[in-house]
């Protein structure tokens, strides 16, 4: 299954601060109907995400009845992306 879409980069300041896009709903949607069948635990979805010329594996995170994609800061700073800036990912579930 491979959705794309579009989303801001934002920044969560807890105890281990990551970088992430949210998901829209409908996608996000998409995914639950799935999440069955593909999560390893605790709602964990593994994922292939593609940003730019970037591609990397990581999984979902479940976050308030969606999920989030977390960016690697890597690719954050091979595709130049920051917080507040708007992306375009491609996510491969394999299902």
């Amino acid at each position: 299954m491979d959705l794309e879409f579009s989303g801001d980069v934002w920044h969560w300041r807890g105890p281990a601060p990551h970088h992430f896009v949210s998901v829209p709903e409908d996608d996000a949607a998409t995914i639950e109907s799935v999440a069955a069948a593909v999560t390893y635990g605790w709602g964990m979805i593994p994922v292939t995400v593609h940003l730019g010329a970037s591609t990397w594996t990581t999984s979902l995170w479940p976050k308030d009845g969606g999920y989030i994609v977390p960016l690697k800061l890597a690719v954050r700073r091979t595709e130049e992306v920051d917080v507040g800036d708007t992306v375009r990912l491609r996510l491969t579930l394999d299902v």
